[in-house]
């Protein structure tokens, strides 16, 4: 029997129709083209997974499907796992070429990339993988590659118009046999304390902030409450491809001349570079998902407290800020920078838990990105022997990013009685001061469950005496060479 030829897009984080290579290559050539997405059930049991990252992806692929209504063409999606829905297209198909974008994930997603490769090349199947972001694989040196990223923003986005694609029909019946069992219900259903999923939603908030919401960017940033409103919020819509990442810097850039604070766009700007270069570093050395980037970190063991992790999850920690910010994550998906890096310390230091107890977080942050989180986890637990070492002090963070207890008190409202100036030291009340303000410390809201001051000095103690030894130096040595580029880069744009 011959078999109908034709070539595959496979989606990945890259759930959007504007400036996505693999689809405009494949439509250089000759073949019709099948669109497929993959919900892999062993993915979606991995431990860093969570709903809201898979509802946030449907959503996505719901909006995509709706721009292809107009042109009768269809994206496949499958509860079901890649090489197996690949090996029966194998036998109704010819497949010439599969067209996707080079994945920055996990191990899991990593593992099946490698056993995707050799069967691929078993079947003599062509696997075209196009650059994700500004990250380049098998990357030898990090010399000039501030300049190669900059190359990569500024090239001309490969657009393609819907109506022009000849696109594969996949048979029903086969359809059918192949996609798996439906998506749970909470998938499939929206919950409006997230953000959505989609191209749309993601062109929406980039034009909000770049005309703006960009203003008080660099003022707000740190604020719990005020960077919900005054950052870019695109974290999600980059995790999941909804936009590139040369879309968001040209868009931007249109702006900055005429921007009423400069300043701001440029440290936005910025943050688009640190974002390539964290997950740059994650491909380079992708061990760091499980192990200390600095080996020499291996012998500073953090015994497991179930009580203090439990607590810091639930958000009953007794530290305001802290229990707030946990709250706050778990219910909608969205935590500022600062404050992200100020509940890993907290985790890592005070309650001096290992980083490797942080997949939660993962599941909790509705942008979770492999290749930021780890290199992220790392720097703020301590354990790279190059970074500055930064043991938060929640309670200055307190007083100073949300003075007045108006993130505090939204997220812990058996607090919201308790007056601006004791409300992020709630332990300082006394027994009618408790009284008065209706919080029984101990039944309404929990006494610090560590002394910070106590265990802050502990901790800097050993970090420090740590980083003072010559195999953790010799190891910085290494990371030094290997991760770290050119200094001075993208202080401006450059026009």
């Amino acid at each position: 029997m011959n078999k109908k030829p034709i070539n595959i897009v496979w989606f990945k984080r890259d759930l959007r129709f504007i400036d996505h290579e693999p689809l405009f290559m494949a439509n250089q050539e000759k073949f019709p083209i099948l669109l497929l997405y993959f919900f892999e059930p062993s993915v979606m049991s991995y431990e860093d997974s969570d709903v809201r990252h898979w509802r946030f992806i449907y959503e996505s692929l719901q909006e995509m499907q709706s721009k292809l209504n107009a042109v009768s063409g269809k994206i496949y999606f499958f509860h079901n796992e890649v090489q197996s829905v690949f090996e029966s297209l194998l036998n109704e198909y010819s497949i010439q070429s599969v067209f996707s974008h080079q994945e920055i994930g996990n191990k899991i997603t990593f593992d099946r990339d490698i056993a995707m490769q050799a069967f691929f090349k078993e079947n003599k199947i062509d696997w075209k993988q196009s650059q994700m972001h500004g990250v380049i694989r098998k990357l030898k040196s990090r010399i000039d590659w501030d300049k190669r990223w900059e190359k990569v923003m500024r090239d001309i986005p490969k657009m393609i118009e819907l109506n022009a694609l000849s696109l594969e029909d996949l048979e029903i019946n086969l359809y059918n046999e192949l996609k798996g069992s439906a998506l749970p219900k909470e998938i499939r259903t929206r919950n409006e304390n997230f953000q959505q999923g989609g191209e749309y939603w993601a062109w929406r908030y980039l034009d909000s902030f770049v005309k703006d919401r960009y203003v008080n960017y660099s003022k707000h940033i740190s604020k719990p409450s005020l960077s919900r409103k005054s950052c870019s919020r695109l974290s999600p819509y980059l995790t999941y491809g909804n936009l590139s990442m040369r879309m968001i810097y040209q868009y931007t850039n249109q702006y900055y001349e005429s921007s009423k604070n400069k300043r701001a766009i440029l440290n936005f700007v910025s943050r688009l570079h640190w974002h390539c270069h964290f997950m740059q570093k994650f491909e380079d050395e992708c061990r760091m998902e499980f192990e200390n980037v600095n080996r020499a970190y291996d012998s500073l063991v953090k015994p497991k407290n179930e009580a203090y992790i439990k607590a810091w999850q639930e958000g009953k920690t007794g530290v305001p800020i802290v229990d707030a910010c946990m709250r706050c994550v778990v219910a909608t998906g969205y935590l500022n920078f600062r404050m992200r890096a100020m509940v890993v310390s907290f985790f890592t230091f005070n309650l001096w838990q290992d980083w490797r107890e942080l997949h939660f977080l993962a599941r909790q942050f509705l942008d979770y990105e492999p290749g930021i989180h780890y290199p992220q986890l790392q720097m703020q637990s301590g354990t790279t022997g190059i970074n500055t070492i930064r043991i938060y002090s929640p309670i200055k963070n307190s007083e100073e990013h949300d003075s007045e207890g108006v993130f505090i008190k939204k997220w812990l409202p058996e607090l919201a009685e308790i007056p601006n100036n004791l409300i992020h030291e709630p332990w300082k009340l006394n027994p009618i001061e408790q009284q008065f303000y209706n919080c029984e410390l101990g039944k309404d809201y929990p006494f610090p469950i560590v002394d910070i001051e106590e265990t802050r000095k502990k901790a800097s103690d050993i970090v420090w005496s740590f980083r003072k030894k010559p195999d953790v130096k010799e190891e910085g040595v290494r990371i030094l060479k290997k991760h770290v580029s050119n200094a001075n880069r993208h202080k401006k744009i450059k026009k």
